[in-house]
């Protein structure tokens, strides 16, 4: 496996694929990668003939009070990780590699769907995604991206700058990938002490309970919403950030569920914010 840490290394790298003829998969990550992160990978190497990741924290995305410097950072270990599953390359810049005195351009999507779930809680965050996935894309000269569907949101978001500015690349969002009791792979999970990883089931199992009142045929919104929170506010250590029913994938305003809306959820447990979703099934 390549690693490749400046711009000019990855454009030469993924020049020299596409004139072998070759399709350039890319997944980027910000490391402290897991089996979620895996899959996006495996799924990459389905669809593509070179898969390149990108291990990046990307600073731009986090908010002045969030968790850059605490962030898991683990390079050596993910780079056994990436070859196991066969990743052709690793894409690990510094940030001002990415930043370089003098940089000032930012892709900002400012639709209405933005400013909801993470977009509303952490303002300028998307701002730093949608510019760094820009980047990568272009540096990587990548056919296909993939991303995780445990932030559909910034999938949206993704999808909706490639189609306004007419990048040529396919956006493919894989489905959550769960530990056996349910819940969602994450880095942060890491932050979490055994008794806080208990608690944060309580995530899985509020979308759970939503997901079979749906089936059975409750579909009005607030009455699913709010047996999320119930379920939620059973666990001591757990503090809701929202609990919200949208139209997938425009995140529009809804009265009743309908099969291929999402439930999305933001929930703290200690001091680490944990997101989840489920789209609904008919």
């Amino acid at each position: 496996m390549k690693v490749l840490r400046t711009q000019e290394e990855i454009k030469k790298y993924a020049l020299a694929q596409k004139q072998a003829g070759k399709t350039i998969g890319l997944v980027p990550t910000m490391g402290a990668l897991h089996e979620g992160h895996l899959t996006l990978m495996r799924e990459a190497k389905k669809n593509t003939d070179v898969v390149i990741a990108s291990v990046f924290v990307n600073p731009v995305q986090f908010g002045p009070n969030e968790d850059f410097d605490a962030y898991p950072r683990q390079f050596e270990q993910d780079c056994a990780k990436l070859e196991d599953v066969g990743v052709d390359a690793v894409f690990h810049p510094e940030p001002s590699e990415m930043y370089p005195e003098g940089f000032c351009t930012y892709v900002n999507v400012e639709g209405e769907f933005t400013k909801k779930l993470c977009g509303g809680q952490r303002p300028g965050h998307f701002r730093g995604v949608a510019t760094v996935v820009t980047k990568l894309i272009n540096l990587a000269r990548a056919d296909k991206a993939f991303f995780g569907q445990k932030d559909a949101q910034q999938v949206c978001v993704i999808r909706r700058f490639v189609e306004d500015l007419a990048i040529p690349v396919e956006i493919h969002m894989v489905p959550i990938v769960r530990e056996e009791n349910g819940l969602a792979r994450s880095s942060r999970n890491a932050y979490l002490s055994p008794q806080e990883k208990e608690a944060a089931l309580v995530l899985s199992r509020s979308l759970n309970l939503a997901a079979t009142a749906f089936k059975k045929g409750t579909v009005q919104v607030e009455t699913l919403k709010q047996i999320i929170k119930d379920e939620i506010n059973k666990e001591p250590l757990a503090v809701i950030d929202y609990v919200e029913i949208y139209s997938f994938p425009a995140l529009t305003e809804i009265e009743t569920a309908q099969a291929g809306d999402i439930m999305a959820i933001a929930v703290k447990i200690g001091k680490t914010r944990l997101i989840d979703n489920v789209i609904l099934e008919g």
